[in-house]
Formats: structure tokens, C-alpha cells, sequence
């Protein structure tokens, strides 16, 4: 009976560091700081080569061409309504 209360109680401190640990991984993870940090690497590794370090050009130019797009379509808009 000691000893399988000796167990019992062993199972529930290691059941507790366990979850101590994933609350602090969880704690970690929806930091706003580390959720910053995750998007800012996400944008440059659409923009820059992970292995070369090299700009990915196509990427840049479709989104310059994207935005001057877009810029080209507020100001049409802007004279047909006027």
C-alpha cells in the first residue's frame, strides 16, 4: 500500500511539471513580443533567400507592382468620380 501510494504521488508531481512546462511553452508562444518576432521572420523569408541571403527580386516586384497598381486604380477612381 506504501508503495503504491509512493507512485501515486510521484505520477502526480511529474503529471504537474509536465504541465507547468507546457503552460509556460504556452506562455512563451502567445507572447506579443514572440508573435512579432515570428511575423517579421515570415516577411523576410518571403523577401530574402534563407540560404543565400540574397533578395528574392520576383517577390519584391510583385509587390511593388501590386501596390502601384493599386495606387493607379485610387487615382482613376478619383478623377472618374470627380
Amino acid at each position: 500500500m506504501s508503495d503504491e501510494l509512493a507512485d501515486l504521488e510521484r505520477e502526480i508531481e511529474e503529471t504537474r511539471e509536465r504541465l507547468a512546462t507546457t503552460i509556460d511553452q504556452l506562455l512563451h508562444r502567445s507572447n506579443p513580443k514572440t508573435i512579432a518576432g515570428r511575423q517579421v521572420a515570415a516577411v523576410k523569408a518571403h523577401y530574402v533567400d534563407g540560404t543565400t541571403g540574397e533578395p528574392r527580386t520576383d517577390n519584391i516586384l510583385k509587390t511593388v507592382g501590386g501596390v502601384v497598381g493599386a495606387v493607379v486604380v485610387i487615382l482613376v477612381l478619383r478623377r472618374a468620380t470627380r
